[in-house]
């Protein structure tokens, strides 16, 4: 809940800039991360932040200590290496996959893994924007892709089956990430199946940057049934850039059947010329038999016995890249997959909103004005106790600041109050988290709402669970024009307000 994930003050971003060189894994950040600076700009993967290490509380705080609420891993809580969805402090959407206890023993060795496939960047990937080393924790944290896997669409849909051009689509896109993966230096891909195809916002389909890296330093790189696993890997037990050859031969079998199908099976199917029983039969016959039959042919070559008959990323690529007509390349995936672009927006909070709810929903300034002055300092309760001995001169003049912030704050005199505030928060002995939530108001009464957000996001820092942080938070990112994260932000106050009227701290 919440976007708080730093207690100090001057954090204002969750992703420090140190270099590009990998840091000691032992040596995280609390409320910061260690960032790859100018890896964001790579294979047309523009807008994805540096690849960084994270704290253990970073992800703490965004996966909710990972609530089992949060878990988005296809089999649930029963999955070896969960999958959590988050929400970092700057509102970015990310996946956490969390490994089992020291699945990887030698941090340094998962850190050289993982800034290895953090240099990738490519909007055909669902790219890795970090990791975590703690202890015996060890984490990746990759873009979150929202709508669900291929699998789910192809093998567990509830409205619609995915049409043939979107499936020619998908074996595009993939083979494209796959050959990207190989030009840069990094063609093996583990356990790649339709679990590992994800969807982003937009509906286009993304290949999981997760299955670059093994579960575990010497497991399995195969988690599947063994009548799909490469037949060479089960010789050797080695994955090799054939091996993934094979594995999206699998993925294209289930594009044509929309079934996941034994590989023996399917060829048996095809050698028999029965392409049209492998077809799925929830497609209609509406779909092109001459495409299909490239598409059959491709995952055929893809899965011959011997590794040095399949073809290699390019030759998947040039192979599907005709099959991409205009037409039907001007239709958004979106559209295709049936789904909603537009985030859903949060409902409206079922219960009527308190005074100050009620006027931060309106961006009504001066009433929040008049309900902060009312509600004085009711909420500091706890948040401070000085010893007699610690009662100096600086603790005086420094609660001389905050009186005087106080009275310009009632004079609706803001520029002063903030001066005066500035002074009390700049010291450091105390923290107040009604401070931040006037200093947030009045830096919002001055149009400066990037600085309220901050202030407001402090205030929640110091207090977590106080309502009116989370309500200052809401107008400030109203004010900033990010209207669906305010009116998140306003449920999330509602909610803990009503939760501390069933019994918790204040009233």
């Amino acid at each position: 809940m919440g976007c708080c994930q730093s207690l100090c003050p001057d954090e204002q971003n969750p992703l420090r800039k140190d270099g590009a060189q990998p840091p000691q894994p032992a040596q995280t950040h609390r409320g910061g991360a260690t960032t790859a600076a100018g890896l964001d700009n790579g294979g047309d993967g523009g807008g994805i932040p540096s690849f960084s290490e994270f704290s253990l509380a970073d992800l703490k705080a965004a996966t909710n200590n990972f609530s089992s609420d949060n878990i988005v891993s296809e089999s649930g809580e029963k999955a070896p290496n969960l999958v959590y969805k988050g929400r970092l402090q700057n509102r970015r959407w990310i996946a956490v996959k969390k490994f089992t206890k020291m699945a990887w023993p030698h941090p340094k060795q998962f850190a050289e893994e993982a800034w290895g496939v953090g240099k990738l960047r490519h909007n055909r990937l669902a790219n890795l924007i970090g990791y975590c080393c703690d202890g015996d924790e060890r984490l990746l944290v990759a873009e979150f892709m929202p709508n669900d896997t291929l699998a789910k669409h192809l093998f567990h849909w509830e409205n619609q089956t995915i049409e043939w051009a979107m499936r020619l689509r998908v074996g595009y896109y993939i083979a494209e990430a796959l050959d990207y993966c190989s030009t840069e230096g990094l063609p093996l891909y583990h356990d790649l199946n339709a679990y590992r195809v994800l969807f982003d916002e937009d509906g286009d389909p993304r290949l999981s940057c997760f299955g670059l890296m093994k579960n575990s330093r010497d497991g399995k790189s195969y988690s599947t049934n063994l009548a799909y696993t490469p037949p060479e890997y089960l010789r050797n037990g080695r994955v090799t850039p054939e091996s993934v050859t094979y594995s999206f031969g699998t993925v294209l079998l289930d594009l044509l059947s929309g079934k996941h199908i034994p590989p023996s099976h399917a060829l048996d199917m095809i050698r028999g010329k029965n392409i049209i029983q492998l077809m799925d039969s929830h497609l209609e016959g509406k779909f092109s038999t001459e495409e299909a039959t490239v598409v059959v042919e491709l995952a055929s070559q893809c899965l011959q016995y011997e590794p040095r008959e399949r073809p290699n990323t390019k030759d998947l690529v040039a192979t599907l890249a005709p099959l991409q007509t205009k037409s039907e390349a001007s239709v958004a995936s979106c559209i295709m997959l049936g789904i909603n672009k537009q985030e859903e927006a949060p409902s409206t909070p079922q219960k009527p909103l308190s005074p100050l709810g009620e006027a931060c929903s309106r961006l009504d300034l001066t009433a929040i004005h008049q309900i902060l002055v009312m509600a004085h300092y009711r909420d500091d309760e706890g948040t401070n106790e000085l010893s007699f001995q610690e009662w100096t001169q600086q603790i005086k003049d420094m609660l001389d600041a905050r009186k005087r912030g106080d009275q310009a704050f009632r004079e609706k005199d803001f520029k002063t109050a903030i001066d005066c505030y500035s002074q009390f928060v700049d010291v450091g002995t105390m923290v107040s988290p009604t401070v931040f939530g006037r200093r947030s108001l009045c830096y919002l009464l001055c149009d400066q709402p990037d600085a309220a957000l901050r202030d407001a996001m402090q205030a929640q820092c110091v207090y977590p669970d106080w309502p009116t942080a989370f309500y200052m938070q809401s107008v400030a990112l109203a004010k900033l024009n990010m209207n669906t994260d305010a009116a998140d932000m306003l449920n999330e106050a509602a909610q803990l307000e009503e939760k501390r009227q069933r019994g918790g701290k204040g009233s």
